[in-house]
């Protein structure tokens, strides 16, 4: 059995004020590493040492992480304590884990928290909570919730994600304290980098260069980003390079392209009826035990589609869980995919949709030509 580390969890200032953090190790394993007695004993230890502030991260986010570590740094920067916790949907805190006079300030980023949460952290504590968001629907939980604004503050700015509003916030709070810069020098230039891909995909615009390439490369650190696992995660979060995760991004999509390339040569391309012909024909193909390529592939036959004078859609089908799926894949802008997905029960993006469909009504969409 590992036994739990002192609940002095990090001396990051070396001063007597403790920054609890990331290396507790729970006593019930990963499986319940967010809301476990590791988790919980450093509530009531934190409480013991008067520590006046708590950080809750939605996670796993990427710009929940940032977020914690631009509060992370803020206070480490005063010597402030405070304590650090991932807050996941899987095993999540309850609003009585932290209702306890002591605390006087929650921070809670990028996500509002559970259904009632906050209004019952404000009405069983007289703590200051500040939430930070960037979802739609925040906004519509806040007013359906009529939080007391005495006590809660929110920022929810849907044109900016959660850790660039951190970002924002904690830097203006530091320089109205005549202090310099959130960040070092040397650091600055690759998490704002960073922090503009994130809310390029927080967003959805993706229109950054290579930000798919970014998305991918960025994936790697999605176990790493768990600050009671994980003890260097401030550290590491300063020294992720944008520019690596980029080319670590495109050679893993380059390999898979490379892959769907050899497989569309090595299977049978056949005619596709869409809806029957309702919705045009296209060019299309099985995958089964390869639809992990689907997309890369779905976006191939689209182009050879189009080459064909057919739609421009690709069109791949495989077996999952003994169901027939079709994903539907679009190279052109001006094509939506989604219109036959949804009129068979499926959905999607116009590039990119899917649904299952039965083996019957699948082989009335094959072409026999």
């Amino acid at each position: 059995m590992i036994r739990p580390p002192s609940m002095a969890c990090r001396l990051l200032t070396g001063k007597t004020q403790p920054v609890f953090a990331a290396s507790l190790i729970p006593r019930l394993g990963t499986r319940r590493s967010f809301r476990s007695d590791a988790a919980l004993d450093a509530i009531e230890k934190a409480l013991e040492e008067r520590v006046p502030n708590v950080v809750l991260y939605n996670y796993p986010s990427f710009s929940g992480a940032y977020s914690a570590l631009f509060v992370h740094l803020y206070h480490a920067r005063l010597s402030l304590p405070c304590l650090v916790l991932p807050f996941s949907s899987f095993v999540p805190f309850r609003a009585e884990d932290l209702c306890a006079e002591g605390f006087e300030r929650f921070y809670i980023l990028d996500f509002i928290g559970p259904k009632g949460f906050v209004s019952e952290l404000c009405r069983k504590t007289a703590a200051e909570i500040i939430c930070f968001d960037h979802r739609k629907s925040a906004l519509s939980r806040i007013c359906a919730e009529e939080w007391d604004t005495r006590c809660v503050k929110t920022s929810v700015d849907t044109e900016k994600s959660s850790s660039k509003a951190v970002y924002d916030y904690f830097s203006s709070k530091l320089t109205d304290r005549g202090l310099t810069s959130l960040l070092e020098t040397e650091d600055r230039s690759g998490v704002e980098t960073v922090l503009d891909y994130i809310e390029d995909m927080d967003l959805r615009r993706w229109s950054l260069p290579d930000v798919k390439a970014f998305s991918v490369g960025i994936k790697e650190w999605l176990s790493r980003i768990n600050c009671i696992t994980n003890p260097y995660m401030f550290e590491q979060l300063l020294k992720i390079s944008p520019t690596d995760l980029i080319t670590c991004g495109n050679s893993y999509l380059s390999s898979r392209q490379l892959a769907a390339s050899r497989l569309l040569e090595l299977n049978k391309i056949f005619k596709v009826r869409l809806g029957r012909g309702f919705y045009g024909e296209c060019l299309g193909m099985r995958a089964d035990g390869s639809h992990h390529l689907s997309d890369e592939l779905g976006k191939l036959l689209s182009l050879q589609s189009a080459a064909a004078g057919l739609r421009p859609i690709g069109a791949v089908t495989f077996m999952q869980r003994n169901n027939l799926k079709m994903c539907l894949r679009s190279t052109e802008n001006k094509t939506d995919t989604s219109e036959v997905a949804k009129a068979y029960g499926g959905g999607g993006s116009p590039s990119s949709s899917s649904f299952m469909i039965r083996m019957d009504e699948y082989n009335q969409w094959v072409s026999t030509d």
